[in-house]
């Protein structure tokens, strides 16, 4: 008998999503950490969240990162922990994270290729979230 996969709350694997991929390149700027603190003040997919939780919430991914296996891990909780309609919204999270620097880095990009391959995201709807991100952060 499988035993089953270890889960978080929702809010939780959403927060581990974008906090992942701020330290995927080995360096968690203030961009990326007042975007996710933005996020999780304004998004209403946040609305009934215990923002005093956040900091918590991060390290707790920031532990689970260190292990050897720990991206893999963070990977496999983010996937079991979300409801399907909710895969969309963590790339969505995740991709507006690596816009706030208005440059992402290579590890940043296999991070969302890891994502979106781990959460099924539709070719089609990644363009779609992708595009839209480089629009709202384009610079004149």
């Amino acid at each position: 008998m499988n035993k089953p996969m270890k889960t978080v709350p929702e809010h939780d694997a959403l927060i581990y999503a974008m906090v992942t991929l701020s330290a995927a390149d080995r360096k968690m700027t203030d961009r990326e950490l007042k975007k996710i603190g933005d996020v999780v003040q304004t998004l209403p997919v946040f609305a009934a969240f215990d923002r005093e939780r956040l900091v918590a919430i991060a390290e707790d991914c920031g532990a689970i990162l260190q292990a050897d296996d720990g991206l893999d891990r963070v990977l496999d909780l983010i996937a079991a922990s979300l409801a399907p309609r909710l895969h969309e919204t963590a790339y969505a999270l995740a991709v507006e994270v690596a816009a706030a620097d208005l440059h992402v880095e290579q590890e940043e990009l296999l991070f969302l290729q890891m994502l979106r391959d781990r959460l099924d995201i539709d070719p089609l709807v990644r363009a779609a979230i992708e595009r839209s991100a480089r629009v709202r952060y384009r610079v004149l």
